[in-house]
């Protein structure tokens, strides 16, 4: 009769344990993945010489209005020349939620960022800006309203932030 007890308690909590199972566990972050493609991207698109980009800066109406349809949302590209950066143009890229919308700029030593953007799928009326490291490339990334910005680059966090900011505000006049 004991080992009947102890095998039905056994069962049990294993029965138990094997339900709560995912109740304790750190779940990653709804923007680890985001973070990680616009990291991604960056660094297979930036070292290219030839082909950075598929539509260049000379085009940039076009582009603006092909991404716009493609991700159902009318994107603006920020300027960013007081910075010292010029937009070198963009390109379409898969994302886990459909397409996303990628962005170009380049100082005049070659340095490069990107601008990843794509829809969200939390709107946010609340926009704060968090960041992230991944591997040498440092990622600022915000939600406002129904887009996702991920800013990408190998600056220091205050240079960054402060291309993030310079963003923000042409996005948000």
């Amino acid at each position: 009769m004991r080992y009947a007890a102890a095998i039905g308690i056994l069962i049990a909590g294993g029965a138990i344990g094997w339900i709560a199972r995912g109740q304790y566990i750190d779940k990653p972050s709804p923007y680890e993945d985001f973070v990680r493609q616009a990291a991604m991207a960056h660094a297979v698109y930036t070292p290219e010489v030839r082909h950075p980009v598929e539509v260049g800066a000379d085009q940039e109406q076009h582009l603006v209005n092909w991404l716009s349809k493609r991700l159902g949302s009318e994107l603006r590209v920020p300027h960013l020349s007081q910075l010292g950066y010029d937009l070198v143009g963009g390109r379409l890229l898969p994302g886990n939620h459909g397409p996303v919308a990628q962005f170009m700029y380049q100082d005049s030593k070659g340095q490069r960022l990107t601008l990843y953007v794509r829809t969200s799928d939390e709107s946010s009326e609340e926009t704060s800006f968090r960041y992230d490291r991944q591997g040498k490339v440092g990622v600022f990334f915000w939600i406002d309203g129904p887009l996702g910005y991920a800013l990408t680059g190998d600056l220091s966090k205050p240079d960054l932030l402060r291309v993030a900011q310079a963003i923000y505000q042409q996005l948000n006049p």
